[in-house]
C-alpha cells in the first residue's frame, strides 16, 4: 500500500524547519531529503527516520521497524504533529549522516 499524497506533503511540511525538504518517489513510496541528504522514508503512511546514535536520546519513543519487507530497521516516528520536534530530529539526523557522494557524469 502506497502513502497518500496528502500525508507525504504533511510530513514534508512538518520537517521544513530543518532545511530544504524534497520528497522523491522511490519503489512505490517516498524518500525524503533535507538539503540534498536522504534522511528517511515515507512508506504506507508511516514516517521512518534513518537510525543514528545522536538522535536516539532525543526520541520520545524508540520504535525500530523496517519500512518495507526486507529493509533494515529505521526509527518509526509516531509523533508527527510537533513540527519543532520533527525538525530537530531531522537536523540531528542529517548532521550524523555522511555527505552524499557526487554523482558520476555519464
Amino acid at each position: 500500500m502506497a502513502s497518500n499524497a496528502d500525508f507525504v506533503q504533511y510530513i514534508a511540511d512538518q520537517c521544513s524547519g530543518a532545511g530544504e525538504i524534497v520528497v522523491r518517489k522511490m519503489f512505490g513510496d517516498y524518500g525524503i531529503y533535507c538539503d540534498g541528504k536522504i534522511f528517511g522514508l515515507i512508506c504506507d503512511n508511516g514516517f521512518y527516520l534513518k537510525p543514528t546514535d545522536a538522535v536516539r536520546p532525543m526520541l520520545r519513543e524508540v520504535a525500530l521497524r523496517p519500512p518495507y519487507d526486507g529493509a533494515k530497521d529505521y526509527f518509526y516516528i509516531t509523533d508527527i504533529d510537533d513540527r519543532d520536534y520533527l525538525s530537530a530530529l531531522v537536523r540531528e539526523t542529517c548532521k550524523a549522516l555522511p555527505e552524499p557522494r557526487p554523482k558520476k557524469k555519464k
